[in-house]
């Protein structure tokens, strides 16, 4: 049960990370820590997690994610950290949270994490899912131009197993990121309660791909 004291903490920290992300890009600004932090929630109803820390992590995870603040990968767990002592939130709680802003990137899917728990299982699948189905799509697009990558070239095709260095260095254009991420995270959910979720969000995506090669061939 969360009492007022955890009840407060969530609610400003959820403040906190609206008024932060304000001008972030549009995959990765507030609605999406809103949309994951949703997410975790549901999926936390059928996993023995702590609820308070699967609230601050889903709402903190993306709060200074490294693709936008120059590769630097400690900035978030920093920031975090930082934000949650000057609420009064219990140290065990902050480092937790800590711990999974860390470790929840996907980064190609081959990253070895340092740390798991329950709880970052929850929050992670959450991430991954938002990265799945229509808006998966939707903020792929988005990325893509905020970028200024092509939409599509057939002449480069998607580099696959990539190393975590490899993955971070990557430019290639957006269709390929399907290949490279999307379509990988069916597979790597943690929790069944994900795993059937993410089911229907990849057929979905196996679908728009289908549909953009039929198009894109002028059929």
């Amino acid at each position: 049960m969360m009492n007022a004291d955890m009840t407060r903490w969530v609610e400003q920290t959820r403040l906190y990370v609206r008024q932060a992300m304000a001008n972030a890009e549009p995959g990765h600004d507030w609605w999406h820590a809103e949309r994951v932090c949703r997410l975790a929630m549901t999926l936390a109803r059928s996993e023995p997690v702590d609820a308070l820390v699967v609230q601050l992590a889903a709402l903190l995870h993306d709060i200074a994610d490294h693709k936008f603040h120059g590769g630097d990968e400690t900035l978030g767990p920093r920031r975090a950290s930082q934000f949650l002592v000057s609420l009064g939130v219990p140290d065990a709680v902050v480092s937790h949270v800590a711990a999974i802003v860390a470790n929840i990137s996907f980064k190609g899917g081959h990253a070895t994490q340092t740390f798991r728990s329950p709880e970052l299982d929850v929050v992670q699948d959450a991430d991954r899912l938002d990265a799945m189905g229509a808006i998966g799509i939707a903020r792929t697009f988005s990325f893509g131009g905020f970028a200024r990558r092509e939409l599509y070239n057939p002449d480069v095709p998607p580099a696959l197993n990539q190393t975590p260095e490899q993955y971070k260095a990557n430019r290639s254009h957006t269709i390929n990121h399907f290949y490279e991420k999307l379509l990988l995270l069916k597979d790597r959910m943690n929790t069944p309660t994900a795993q059937r979720m993410a089911e229907q969000r990849h057929r979905f995506m196996e679908g728009f791909l289908e549909e953009f090669y039929r198009e894109w061939e002028g059929v």
